[in-house]
């Protein structure tokens, strides 16, 4: 799911499998969760062994993957990449730091966000846009859509700059595609509950706090497919010195 939202350059690797076996961590890894509860255990350990997988197919051997400040995944020297986990669904995405300044992967289950938790994620801007094309209707939850890409929005910030991005700090617009291949209005009926299609499309985030190590406009994709939100946001080596946003 999540390699269909990034080129091919990017080495992906996802499972639903719920749990691996611990043994395939490094003991450093294992010391970072020791004391964690099985879900964490197992969140940590799944998307880890995604990583690997995801080395490997860069022709990288294995490495333990540790944490630095705000969970930001440390990578072997030379590479970028991110983790996400959620119910039923984790993925690693790597690329060669010579192709990929940064990069930011995220999923959420489909479903709405808990109560209280969208005021704090949806800015005014951003929800004029939703009702004024109907999308608070429909099968799209565009309140966990925009969740989920501002996630990606904020792992891809984050390593460039090493401070945090709060929600309200990007306002994003969301396009969807088409099945045949048009792209259509943010919350237009995309047939993802009832038919169980998958549906995607593009985003566009437009930061409302500047840093010189990132463009002032970012752009990534999301798809919607099997009961998972997916997003994914990169940015290439060569585009901040270009200055101007491109997708993946």
């Amino acid at each position: 799911m999540i390699e269909r939202l990034l080129p091919a350059y990017v080495s992906c690797a996802a499972t639903r499998e719920v749990s691996v076996a611990y043994g395939n961590l490094f003991p450093e890894e294992e010391e970072l969760i020791a004391t964690a509860v099985p879900k964490r255990r197992n969140d940590f350990a799944t998307a880890r062994a995604c990583a690997r997988r995801a080395m490997g197919r860069l022709g990288l051997e294995p490495v333990a993957v540790l944490h630095g400040k705000r969970g930001m995944p440390l990578w072997p020297e030379g590479v970028v990449g991110s983790l996400t986990h959620c119910e039923g669904y984790r993925a690693a995405a790597l690329a060669r730091a010579g192709d990929v300044l940064s990069l930011g992967i995220d999923a959420e289950p489909h479903a709405p966000l808990p109560d209280g938790v969208a005021e704090l994620v949806v800015l005014p801007s951003e929800r004029e846009r939703f009702a004024a094309a109907g999308g608070e209707a429909g099968d799209i939850h565009w309140d966990r859509l925009l969740f989920s890409a501002k996630e990606s929005v904020f792992k891809t910030w984050y390593p460039l700059t090493l401070t945090e991005l709060d929600f309200e700090e990007a306002d994003l617009t969301f396009h969807r595609e088409a099945p045949e291949g048009r792209e259509g209005r943010e919350g237009e009926r995309a047939g993802v509950g009832s038919s169980g299609r998958a549906v995607e499309g593009t985003f566009s985030a437009r930061l409302l706090r500047t840093d010189p190590a990132v463009p002032p406009v970012l752009e990534g994709r999301w798809r919607i497919e099997d009961g998972i939100v997916a997003t994914a946001l990169l940015l290439r080596a060569d585009q901040r010195e270009a200055g101007a946003p491109q997708s993946p």
